[in-house]
Formats: structure tokens, C-alpha cells, sequence
């Protein structure tokens, strides 16, 4: 049987792939998770759970990996500006701790790099204390694995929504959308509301993270949707009334996103359509 560890693994992303790991018999699945936006009703039968942070990933993980989904970071871009101390425990002093751990036992590394690093033509990755944590891990990961002769492949994920998506203040815009329009309040959207972005469920996404750690190698493995919505087309699907919040520091204003590794050498391609999620919540609701 092979061994792997999922950082993260009671989050978002994290639970799903797990969700779809367990089935594997050959494989047995641990999850590390600090639970800082982790829950433990996201926790999947048949996979073990060892909670704490990434920092202490060596004392906490005593088994041997095969495979590490590195995706237990800070993930927020706006909030980052006033919560850096905590971006920097997570994404820069936890995410050695896990490369050390990684160095250790030789394994194959899965990174979640973050697609702000590409918006706005590459200036995004400097557009606030989240993207240059995530933008610089990704050359930290690959000059460790140049340094130490370790196997990696590094992923970027674009606008995940789907089961188990957070709102609140650590929330994805899909899912306030989707609370909001429940509860009949307006949605908020920040000006100038034509900033783009590209969709993907978090199932392709976990498609694209298993067959990136089965086949993948080096950078560039982007994961995400083809087609690109503003954050007003996509306030205008849900319908109802839409509020205009001032500009925010950090808010890209353009997206783009390289498919040719996922699409060209993996055969991997977003199937589920943002649209078709926003009319089906719409249809439930009639």
C-alpha cells in the first residue's frame, strides 16, 4: 500500500480529495489540519486525522509518506493585509517545516500554488502578503527540489467553489452569493465589479490534484475552468439586488490561466460549468 498525506486535509479542497482518495484500496490517507478553517464534520470515513500545525509536522507525522498534497495554507488575499503574522507562521515558517519533512523522507511533493501569481500580467504576485507567500513558495519548492533531487509537481488552482465551500470572512465569493441570495440580502460586490475571474468545482479540481500526483512533474499545472466571468456577470446569475463596495487593496483586476501541462500532457479538463451550478442553486430555490 502506498502512504498519503494531506496538509489541509479537513479544508475545503482537502476534504474532497480525500473524499475521493479513501476510495482507493491501495491507498492509506492521513490528514494534517490545524482546524484554523478546517471542520471536523468535513472529516471522511477511512481516513486517519492528526490535528495541529504544519509547523510541527515532523513530531505530529510519524508515518512514512509516499505522497504529500501540500494545500494547508493561509488562503485569503484581502484579509492577508491585516492578518500577516499569520500568513507567515502558515505560508512561510509551516511550509519549510513540511519541504524539510519532504527533503526527509524523499518523497513526491504536491503543491497548491495559488493562481494570483498570474493576474494582472504577473504583477498580482505582489499584490498582497498571501500572493507573495504563495508566489515565492512555488520557487522555494522548485529549488528544493533542484537542491535535494526530490520529485514535485506544483498545481494552481482558480476560484474554487463546490461542497463544503467556506463563507464568512475566510469565504469564496460563490458561496456568499449563494448564502446571501438565500437569505434575501443584496450582493456585495467590490468596485469596480469587472475584475475577472475563471470558476472551477472543487470535483475537477480534485481530479486534476490526483492525476498531477500520479503523473505530474515541475511547474505550471494549472487547474481551472476555460471560460472567464466578471464578479458582476456572476452577481447578475444569482439575480436580486447588488451592492457596490469600494475598491480593496490586493483585488486583481484580470485572470489568466496556462492549461497546456494539465490539458496537453495529463489529459485532464474542467467538465463542470459555473453556470450551470448558479442555475441549478436557482432551480432548487422555485
Amino acid at each position: 500500500m502506498k502512504t498519503v498525506l494531506v496538509t489541509g486535509g479537513a479544508g475545503f479542497v482537502g476534504s474532497n480529495l480525500i473524499e475521493q482518495l479513501v476510495k482507493d484500496p491501495a491507498l492509506r490517507v492521513f490528514s494534517l489540519d490545524n482546524y484554523s478553517t478546517g471542520k471536523k464534520e468535513n472529516h471522511i470515513n477511512g481516513a486517519t486525522y492528526i490535528e495541529g500545525d504544519t509547523n510541527d509536522i515532523e513530531r505530529l507525522v510519524t508515518v512514512r509518506p509516499d505522497l504529500i498534497y501540500h494545500l494547508g495554507e493561509y488562503a485569503r488575499v484581502e484579509k492577508s493585509f491585516e492578518d500577516i503574522a499569520n500568513v507567515w507562521y502558515s505560508n512561510k515558517t509551516g511550509t519549510f517545516a513540511v519541504l524539510e519533512f519532504w527533503r526527509k523522507h524523499g518523497c513526491k511533493l504536491v503543491y497548491a500554488g495559488s493562481s494570483t501569481k498570474f493576474g494582472d500580467g504577473g504583477l498580482g504576485r505582489n499584490g498582497s502578503p498571501y500572493a507573495w507567500s504563495k508566489a515565492s513558495n512555488t520557487e522555494l519548492v522548485q529549488n528544493y527540489g533542484t537542491w535535494f533531487s526530490l520529485p514535485y509537481a506544483i498545481t494552481y488552482f482558480y476560484n474554487v467553489y463546490g461542497p463544503r465551500e467556506l463563507s464568512g470572512a475566510f469565504g469564496t465569493v460563490i458561496e456568499i452569493f449563494r448564502e446571501c441570495t438565500q437569505q434575501g440580502k443584496p450582493l456585495s460586490v467590490v468596485a469596480p465589479g469587472t475584475q475577472t475571474r475563471i470558476f472551477t468545482h472543487v470535483r475537477d479540481i480534485v481530479k486534476g490534484l490526483i492525476v498531477v500526483g500520479e503523473k505530474g512533474e515541475g511547474d505550471g499545472y494549472g487547474l481551472g475552468a476555460e471560460e472567464t466571468y466578471t464578479i458582476l456577470d456572476i452577481a447578475r446569475m444569482f439575480g436580486g439586488k447588488i451592492e457596490m463596495l469600494p475598491e480593496r487593496e490586493g483585488n486583481r483586476q484580470t485572470s489568466s490561466i496556462d492549461l497546456s501541462r494539465s490539458q496537453g500532457e495529463l489529459g485532464w479538463k474542467a467538465k463542470k460549468s459555473i453556470t450551470e451550478y448558479i442555475k441549478g442553486f436557482r432551480n432548487t430555490r422555485k
